[in-house]
C-alpha cells in the first residue's frame, strides 16, 4: 500500500492554517501530521526524538513571529534534510524567491494559489519536480540570464572565513562551529562580523545567498 505524503504546516495565521488543514484532510494520498504557529516550536518538536514526526513535506510561511521562515529552512535542512520545503508566502518579493531557492527551498507558491495547485505541487515535489508560482517565475529566469558578477568587487575572504561561511551554510550554530574548529565563540562572532562586512550583508541567509551568487562555494570545491 503506498504511503501518504505526511506534511508539516508552519504558518502563524489560525485561518489560513484551518484551511489548508480542510483541503489537505480532502487531498488523496497526502496527510497533515503536524502543524506550528512558529519556527522555532517546528524545530523543538523535532528534537524530541520519543515524538519525533519527520515529514516527507514542510509548508513554511516567510513572515512568521521570531526566527523568519528565511532563517529557519538551514535548520529544517539540518534536522530533517531528508524533507523538502516548499514556501507557501503573501511574498512576491523578488529577494524572498530568490533567497528561498538559493537555501534550499524545493518550492515557491504564493499563498493566493488555489488549494489544488498547493495540493498538486505538494505531489510535484515528491516526484522531484520544482513548482514556482508563475507569478514570481520571471526572477528565477532572470537570475539565470543575468551575467555572472565580478569576485573583484568585494574583498577576499580568508580560509577561516570561507570554513566558518561554510559551515553557517549547513545549518550549524556559532557554538557548534566553535566546538568543530576548536576556537571560541567568541572568535566566531568576530570572522561572522568580518564576513558581513566584507560581503556587504547584514545576516546569515544574506551572506549565503551572496556567497552563492558569487560563487564562492563552487570556488573552493
Amino acid at each position: 500500500m503506498k504511503k501518504n505524503i505526511q506534511v508539516m504546516m508552519v504558518e502563524d495565521h489560525p485561518e489560513y492554517r484551518e484551511v489548508i488543514e480542510i483541503a489537505l484532510q480532502k487531498a488523496s494520498g497526502i496527510e497533515l501530521i503536524s502543524e506550528f504557529g512558529t519556527a522555532e516550536r517546528a524545530l523543538r518538536s523535532l528534537q524530541d526524538m520519543s515524538t519525533r514526526q519527520e515529514p516527507d513535506i514542510i509548508l513554511l510561511d516567510l513572515n512568521l513571529p521570531g526566527m523568519s521562515g528565511l532563517d529557519a529552512i538551514p535548520y529544517f535542512s539540518k534536522t530533517i534534510p531528508e524533507s523538502r520545503i516548499i514556501i507557501l508566502s503573501q511574498s512576491n518579493q523578488e529577494a524572498d524567491v530568490l533567497q528561498a531557492i538559493t537555501l534550499g527551498a524545493a518550492g515557491y507558491l504564493l499563498k493566493s494559489s488555489t488549494v489544488k495547485t498547493i495540493t498538486d505541487a505538494i505531489s510535484t515535489v515528491m516526484e522531484g519536480g520544482a513548482p514556482i508560482d508563475a507569478g514570481v517565475a520571471k526572477y528565477i529566469l532572470a537570475t539565470l540570464k543575468a551575467p555572472p558578477q565580478k569576485e573583484e568587487s568585494f574583498p577576499p575572504l580568508s580560509d577561516r572565513e570561507m570554513e566558518i561561511l561554510t559551515l553557517v551554510a549547513k545549518g550549524h550554530l556559532k557554538k557548534e562551529i566553535a566546538e568543530l574548529l576548536g576556537i571560541s565563540v567568541y572568535t566566531v562572532v568576530t570572522h561572522t562580523g568580518h564576513i558581513y562586512q566584507k560581503l556587504n550583508v547584514a545576516n546569515a541567509p544574506s551572506a549565503i545567498d551572496k556567497a552563492h551568487t558569487l560563487g564562492l562555494f563552487r570556488n573552493k570545491k
